[in-house]
Parts: structure tokens; C-alpha cells; sequence
């Protein structure tokens, strides 16, 4: 079973699989109603020649597959394990995360925050869904969702526990909104029992949902 929380994501990390077979052959009759706008307006837009319907499938299989949480989660395992990448992180977070070749078109500024046992920071873009595509791909509804955006400010620990998170008072719960001009990438704590790992293996414990303050990084024992 799956279960969703008042925002329409999982509780816990991005521990799910997609088993879509595509034939070409679509059935639209799942699409919302929203959905189905796109792809009438997409449909008009090519035929008139103003967009390459190509063109848009391949941009958005470039996120799915080749931009997305694994360039973050590559971020957060060296910034791990390479203690003066980590300084750079924290000092020139933009700097450092293009050193990787993590960049896009819209040439944003990011900036990386760090988890502690004394704070724990929590993402969000009120105004729209400014959102750090180069290092963290699509962005995933819920934090579109107006629910999400217009809560999270007001009662940041109430939105935490809608995801299965759950802090002491000891810990303060800092949120960022997220901008055109600035976008943030949270750095989660490193878990325990990885002392020795390979960045390898530690990316695979970085979860996109931590990337936004939503979730921990995967625990060792948790990670099958």
C-alpha cells in the first residue's frame, strides 16, 4: 500500500518504482483536467510550428533520466567525504556545485544549507515553484501543491510530521523560500555506520526529499 500524505507525496523517501510501458499508443482518459490542457495546447503549439513536440520529450526525458536527484545526491556524498570541497560548498555553494558540472540555462544561484542536530532546514517557493532543476530534476507536485506552499511557513514542524519527521524542541526548523534570483539545496547530516563508505555509496542514501528538507538521508540498515 501506498501512503500519501495531505500534499499527495509519500511519507518516506523516493523508495518507489514506475513500471510504465508506453506504446505510443496513450490513453489520456487518466489525465486531469489541467493535464489535459497541456497537452491540447502542446498539440496546437506544434501544429502551428511554434514548439518541436520532439523537442519538448527530449528536455523532459533529459531531467528524468540524465538532470535529477543523482546530480544533488553526488553534491551532498562529496561534500561527505571531501572536507574542503564541503568548506567551498558552504562558502561559494554556486561555485562548487558547477565544479561538477551541474549547471543549467537559467544560470541560477544556489545556495547550501546544512543540517545539524541543531537545525534542520526545510524548502519551499512560495510565490510559484522556483525550484533548483540542474541539481534536483523535476520538482514533484506536492511542492507545487498551494497547500504545501502556504503552510510550510506558518507551520513548518506540522508539515515535517505530514512527512513521518519528527523534532525535538532543541531543534530549530529553519525555512527557505526559494526565489528566481536564489534556489537552496539542503545538505542532510550524514548517516551513522557509513564511516568508510565510498561516495559511490553514500549518494545512494541521498534522497531527493532530503535535498529538500523533507526527509533524512537513508539510514544504512534502511537502505534495501
Amino acid at each position: 500500500m501506498i501512503v500519501r500524505n495531505r500534499y499527495g507525496g509519500h511519507m518516506s523517501s523516493d523508495k518507489h518504482t514506475h513500471d510504465h510501458h508506453h506504446d505510443h499508443q496513450h490513453d489520456h482518459s487518466h489525465l486531469t483536467d489541467t493535464e489535459a490542457r497541456v497537452r491540447a495546447l502542446e498539440t496546437v503549439l506544434s501544429a502551428k510550428g511554434y514548439i518541436d513536440s520532439d523537442a519538448v520529450d527530449e528536455i523532459v526525458q533529459t531531467y528524468e533520466t540524465k538532470i535529477g536527484p543523482q546530480n544533488g545526491a553526488h553534491v551532498v556524498a562529496k561534500s561527505w567525504t571531501d572536507q574542503t570541497y564541503k568548506e567551498w560548498l558552504k562558502t561559494d555553494s554556486t561555485a562548487a556545485i558547477h565544479s561538477l558540472g551541474y549547471t543549467s540555462r537559467q544560470g541560477e544561484h544556489i545556495d547550501a544549507v546544512f543540517n545539524s542536530d541543531d537545525v534542520h532546514h526545510l524548502v519551499v517557493c512560495t510565490l510559484c515553484s522556483c525550484y533548483p532543476w540542474s541539481v534536483l530534476g523535476l520538482p514533484p507536485t506536492w511542492y507545487k501543491s498551494p497547500p504545501y506552499r502556504s503552510r510550510v511557513v506558518i507551520d513548518p514542524r506540522g508539515v515535517l510530521e505530514d512527512f513521518g519527521l519528527s523534532f525535538p524542541a532543541t531543534t530549530k526548523v529553519e525555512v527557505h523560500d526559494s526565489t528566481s534570483e536564489i534556489r537552496y539545496l539542503v545538505i542532510p547530516q550524514r548517516p551513522a555506520g557509513t564511516e568508510g563508505w565510498s561516495e559511490e555509496q553514500l549518494t545512494k542514501l541521498v534522497t531527493r526529499n532530503s535535498m529538500i528538507g523533507t526527509d533524512l538521508a537513508t539510514k544504512p540498515e534502511d537502505q534495501a
